[in-house]
Formats: structure tokens, C-alpha cells, sequence
């Protein structure tokens, strides 16, 4: 096993000087800052107070990192799911959980990062939302220094896990229901962040799609935008007989710019959020269960914790139809558990 001695050794520092970095003291140089944290990530040294925590009755103490770059509500509702997932979980395995937005990590580099959640006594990570351009975020997997498990980005390694549902085949089947039902021969087909992980497989999903019925398909990127994905329907929506969108909150803005025209062109989403049961139309999508997710990924960390290495997730999914009636069932029976009573009438 490393210990703070190889460190300072790999440094060229005294062991001191290794104690006085990891634990945060002031008067410390950054040339000498960066030594260490090098040292330490060449060697995965686990510093005694994290090992400490590994070793203990309690698991340790994760961190649940949220991405709240789009305000939307559907993006609140989704986040809200994963959050209920997570703590319901790790409550269940002893689990200790903060939570951290995007934001507090924004401008920080490898080092600053590492520092920050070594002092909140960080010993796992659960990441949701992360993106190709997350440049330290990467790093911090590759330096393997804590246990990982992403959600919505692939990435695997001895230390670190994936979870996802399988995002092509998903995007395929949604698209070939709607292209079947409406006996479509074009596709207008608006794609999210270009910087996204589900962007990049939801896009070969689609186009697969397009390739098996030699149908023309014309790809713009709507990036999650419910007003982008508006005004690309209004500039293109009519050439084309379906509306494939990466996201429901797309789906929206799609179907709100197809009323407002008054023409029809069948539109399907993505994610099954309750939104889009308040569109006007029917539309149908892929529900994915964000709190199923979340609590499957706070199960694999707590493995990742305990010794087992890094792998990749594959969990299912559902084609619905969403609509109306089914988020006033939904939520009454949400209600009726919470003891809430509804009746035709005015209860007096």
C-alpha cells in the first residue's frame, strides 16, 4: 500500500510538507501544492482519513454532483428524481450524502477540486449531467482518486462505473412507433447539446432509422432548447412529415410551433416527464426512471466502494404514450397516498 512517505518521496518533499497539502495548511507554496497533488495522483494514495472512512462501519461519504446549466423545469423535475433516488438509497446502505452543484466546481482545476472534496471528507462520487467538455471532471476519473459512477456518460476504469439505458436503441424504437403509426417519409430530426454523451448515441439511433427506410432526414441541433426546437419547427417543420426530438422538453417547443401554424406533424420526445403530458397532443416517448437510476447507481458506487471494480450499466426503458389523463392519474394517485382527498364536489 503507498503511504504519505512515497508520497513525499515522489515529491521531493518532506513528509510534513505532504501533511500539511493534504490537510489544507496555509503558507504553502503553489509550486509545492502541485508536487504533491501530482505525487498523489501518480500513486493513488489514499490519504489516512479517507481510508479511514472506507474501512469503517459506514461506507464513507458521498458527494451527488448535479448539473443545473438549464434552468427548464423539466431539467428541475429530472434532477428532483435523481435526488430522491439517491438519498432513499444511500440512507438504506449507511451512506452518508452531500450534494453539489456544477457551479461550486465551475473555474476550479484537478487540484482545486481534489482539495475541496477531500475536506468535505468525500470518499465516492455520483455524477449526473456531465459532458464531453467537462475537462477536469475527466480528469479527476482518470486520476482515479475516488470511486465514481457517472450517469449519461460512459466512462469505465478500475475505479469507475457507468450508467445508462441503452440511448440508440431507445431513440430507434421511439422514432420507428411514430414514423410507422403516421406512415411518415421524412424526418425532421432536432438533436440536443452537441457536447452530450446521449446526443452523439440518440443520433445514430435515428439515423439507423433513416438508413433501414431510405427516408430523407434533415438533423438540426435543438439543444434541449425548448425555444430553439420552437423556431427550428417553424423553419423546417414543414417539408417534413415527423418531428423526432432527443428530449421532451423539445417535443414541447415542437408541437407549441405546430399548433401555432396550424398544420399537423406527429412529434415524439424523449425522457417521459410529466411536462409533457401538458403539451395539448399526445405524443409518444421514452420514460426512463430518473429515481430507479439514481438508486442503481448509489448501489454500484456502494460496490465500487467496497472493493469492486469499475463497469458498465445497462438499465431498461418504456415507450409510452404520454397524455392528460395520465398525469391527473399519476398525480392523484400520488395524492391519495399522501392522504389528500379529491371528490366531484365541494367538501363543506
Amino acid at each position: 500500500m503507498v503511504s504519505i512517505k512515497d508520497v513525499a518521496k515522489q515529491a521531493g518533499v518532506a513528509i510534513s510538507t505532504v501533511s500539511k497539502v493534504l490537510n489544507n495548511y496555509p503558507n504553502v507554496s503553489e509550486e509545492t501544492k502541485k508536487k504533491v497533488n501530482q505525487a498523489v495522483a501518480e500513486l493513488n494514495f489514499v490519504p489516512n482519513t479517507v481510508a479511514a472512512a472506507l474501512s469503517s462501519k459506514q461506507s464513507g461519504r458521498v458527494a451527488l454532483l448535479l448539473n443545473l446549466n438549464n434552468a427548464a423545469q423539466s431539467v428541475d423535475e429530472i434532477n428532483m428524481q435523481y435526488m430522491a433516488g439517491t438519498i432513499g438509497r444511500a440512507v438504506e446502505l449507511n451512506l452518508d450524502v452531500i450534494t453539489i452543484f456544477d457551479s461550486m466546481l465551475k473555474n476550479k482545476n484537478l487540484e482545486e477540486v481534489v482539495r475541496y472534496l477531500r475536506s468535505q471528507s468525500i470518499t465516492g462520487l455520483l455524477i449526473f449531467g456531465m459532458s464531453k467538455d467537462d475537462k477536469v471532471l475527466h480528469q479527476l476519473i482518470d486520476a482515479q482518486l475516488f470511486k465514481i459512477v457517472t450517469v449519461d456518460a460512459p466512462i469505465v476504469n478500475a475505479s469507475s462505473s457507468a450508467i445508462w439505458i441503452d440511448q440508440e436503441a431507445a431513440q430507434y424504437e421511439v422514432a420507428k412507433k411514430t414514423l410507422t403509426e403516421n406512415k411518415g417519409k421524412s424526418i425532421l430530426y432536432l438533436a440536443g447539446k452537441k457536447n452530450g454523451y446521449v446526443t452523439g448515441e440518440r443520433l445514430r439511433g435515428v439515423q439507423r432509422l433513416a438508413e433501414e427506410k431510405k427516408i430523407p432526414m434533415l438533423v438540426r441541433n435543438g439543444e434541449f432548447s425548448e425555444l430553439q426546437a420552437r423556431n427550428l419547427t417553424f423553419r423546417y417543420a414543414k417539408k417534413k412529415d415527423v418531428v423526432v426530438c432527443a428530449s421532451d422538453l423539445m417535443a414541447i417547443g415542437a408541437m407549441r410551433a405546430l399548433m401555432e401554424m396550424d398544420i399537423f406533424r406527429p412529434v415524439c420526445g424523449f425522457d417521459g416527464i410529466t411536462l409533457m403530458g401538458y403539451a395539448g397532443k399526445q405524443m409518444n416517448t421514452v420514460r426512463q426512471d430518473f429515481t430507479r437510476i439514481a438508486s442503481e447507481a448509489v448501489v454500484e458506487l456502494k460496490r465500487l466502494l467496497d472493493g469492486g471494480e469499475g463497469q458498465q450499466i445497462v438499465l431498461d426503458y418504456e415507450l409510452v404514450r404520454m397524455k392528460y389523463e395520465d398525469v391527473i392519474a399519476a398525480e392523484e394517485k400520488q395524492a391519495t397516498r399522501s392522504g389528500i382527498c379529491f371528490s366531484g364536489g365541494i367538501n363543506e
